[in-house]
């Protein structure tokens, strides 16, 4: 008796459909593809999503368009700036209740600040080893050079804000050292730049608000003002808008820090009106305070 053939294996019956090799974008497209993402997001007003996908965009290792520089500035922004209203909420909750003994109900906000604390810890180490390792590194024109350094800056300050003790001391310190970057950095634009102005704008707020020295936030605050005074006349259409709104900004912060009104001012956090422009080039407002004005 023959003996029946069988098919090898596999033969004679369905065959998974097992995938072929991934068909990888070019690195350009994946790139666009980000930032029309991000675009997307911000709209959307996901901005979680939308720091994910700059985040992607500024992990390729070279600088960034200033489009794209400034939709990780929005970004970010919007993420860390809906934490910082949230953290002077209950921190001003917190003292209030501390004020009137009550004990448990302090315990309790303690916790919850604690809570958004490790969330604002989070975003600025994120964003910062994004500026160390990929943005600072390739960064090639003044301008970007700038803006990373002051971002950084801007960054350690935040944390500095809510932070104690040695924590404050070296967020405080890492902050200084960008901020003196960028201001060298800075010396090589117009004073009129919307870029330079707005680094004049953020390190007098940190001279004032960290350090708790107001006659270097006032003196840094008005030679940034004199200096773009005497060249407003140069300055183009393009950027018009941008400069003389953070100049109004410096001249606002001038008139609260001189004033008696200085010595009881809420402590506050960044604050602009809607058409401020992030970084001075890209379209973002923070949550508004009654304090110091910065981008």
């Amino acid at each position: 008796m023959s003996r029946a053939t069988t098919a090898p294996p596999g033969e004679g019956r369905p065959q998974p459909n097992f995938p072929g090799p991934a068909k990888t974008k070019p690195a350009k497209m994946v790139r666009e593809d980000a930032v029309y993402l991000a675009k997307l997001a911000e709209q959307a007003e996901r901005y979680e999503e939308m720091v994910e996908n700059m985040k992607l965009v500024a992990s390729e290792g070279r600088d960034l368009t200033v489009e794209e520089r400034n939709l990780l500035s929005v970004a970010y922004k919007n993420v860390i700036g809906a934490r910082r209203a949230s953290w002077r909420i209950v921190t001003s909750i917190e003292q209030k209740e501390e004020s009137k003994g009550n004990e448990t109900q302090v315990g309790l906000i303690k916790e919850y600040r604690q809570k958004i604390e490790a969330e604002l810890s989070g975003i600025c180490d994120d964003i910062l080893k994004v500026l160390d390792d990929h943005l600072i590194p390739s960064a090639e024109s003044g301008e970007s050079k700038v803006f990373y350094q002051k971002m950084k800056g801007d960054y350690h300050r935040y944390l500095a804000e809510f932070a104690i003790a040695k924590k404050r001391e070296e967020s405080a310190t890492q902050s200084l050292e960008a901020y003196k970057k960028a201001t060298e950095f800075a010396n090589e634009l117009p004073p009129t730049h919307p870029i330079r102005l707005g680094l004049a704008l953020n390190f007098s707020v940190f001279y004032y608000e960290i350090l708790n020295q107001p006659q270097e936030a006032c003196g840094l605050a008005k030679q940034a003002f004199d200096q773009a005074i005497e060249q407003l006349d140069s300055l183009s259409e393009e950027s018009y808008k941008d400069s003389t709104l953070i100049m109004q900004l410096l001249r606002d912060n001038l008139t609260l820090w001189t004033s008696s009104e200085a010595e009881t001012a809420a402590v506050s956090g960044d604050g602009e009106p809607a058409a401020a422009a992030a970084e001075t080039e890209a379209k973002a407002t923070d949550a508004p305070s009654e304090g110091s004005k910065a981008e």
